[in-house]
């Protein structure tokens, strides 16, 4: 299964079972996990891009590491739900890492989450440098934050209302 839906994600995870958030760069990957309770994203590291092999295999130490069930990568659309390269460029990444890992990844619309992940670094008062370096993560998180309340939603909504 390497692409799911959020639906079929939330049938499939089972209790204790972490995910994490993917801002996909051309330079940097961000990232963030979600505690085994599903509630909260936290920031981790950004990987730097090097090349899609090295990166897969990045990805996939940190992974088995922080025993990742899921991937919810941002699907960078256009404000008006077009798709552009970087959808294409998302895409085609997950292409390629469906023949390297069977960790399923969710798409979810990013817009606006580098915004608000500036908007709250800014207002933490963190420093143009320091946003710098965290940006990607702190876009992951909002991606994955996003996924984990639609989860929640999912959890507590009977089937077939959602």
């Amino acid at each position: 299964m390497a692409v799911a839906t959020i639906e079929e994600l939330a049938e499939r995870l089972l209790p204790g079972q972490a995910v994490a958030g993917l801002d996909l760069g051309t330079k940097t990957i961000g990232l963030s996990m979600s505690d085994i309770g599903r509630r909260f994203a936290s920031p981790r590291p950004v990987l730097k891009r090097v090349k899609f092999t090295q990166d897969a295999e990045l990805l996939l130490a940190f992974a088995e590491k922080e025993k990742v069930a899921a991937f919810i990568i941002g699907l960078p659309v256009n404000m008006d739900g077009s798709s552009g390269p970087r959808v294409q460029a998302t895409r085609a990444f997950v292409r390629s890492m469906s023949d390297k890992t069977d960790i399923p990844f969710v798409y979810w619309d990013e817009r606006l989450s580098t915004v608000a992940a500036e908007r709250a670094l800014l207002e933490m008062d963190v420093s143009r440098a320091k946003r710098k370096e965290r940006i990607d993560s702190a876009a992951a998180s909002f991606i994955l934050q996003g996924a984990l309340d639609r989860l929640s939603s999912l959890a507590t909504t009977p089937s077939g209302d959602a």
